[in-house]
């Protein structure tokens, strides 16, 4: 069994409420669970941590080097420009998933660049919650690979 380490950046904590046209009616409590849930079909377990603050991801993501076989992350608006968030991530060994719940390339131009996605494995953007199911499910699967 392998700890898999769901990241949530900023605003994520508003889900359900924030703008559900384009994030769904999901809440984050929900998310975490579709994402145990298949976490544990696969023989996982999931961890998770919801910031606003980017030095608290940067710290988690530090803090899973050497215990967590992965991370999937949702870096939320840090997508397009957090660069530490990018460092820390470039440092970190294990299989690296990123998740949007919405298609940030049918949004505004800003959302279109992630500085996030060169240093992962995989991003899997706009199918809202079962974008979740997925993520950690390739994540699984790409443990699988390296095994």
């Amino acid at each position: 069994m392998a700890t898999i380490l769901l990241l949530s950046g900023p605003n994520l904590n508003l889900l359900g409420e924030r703008d559900p046209e384009q994030y769904g009616a999901t809440t984050l409590d929900e998310l975490v669970a579709i994402a145990a849930e298949a976490a544990a079909k696969r023989g996982h377990d999931v961890e998770h941590l919801q910031s606003n603050h980017e030095g608290a991801l940067v710290d988690a993501i530090h803090s899973a080097r050497g215990r967590c076989a992965a991370i999937v992350f949702n870096p939320g608006a840090f997508s397009h420009y957090a660069y530490a968030l990018t460092d820390a991530l470039a440092t970190y060994d294990g299989v690296k998933i990123e998740v949007h719940l919405s298609n940030p390339y049918a949004r505004e131009a800003w959302r279109r660049h992630s500085v996030i996605s060169p240093v992962v494995d995989g991003t899997i953007a706009g199918l809202r919650a079962a974008g979740y199911r997925l993520a950690v499910e390739a994540a699984a699967t790409l443990l699988e690979e390296r095994a």
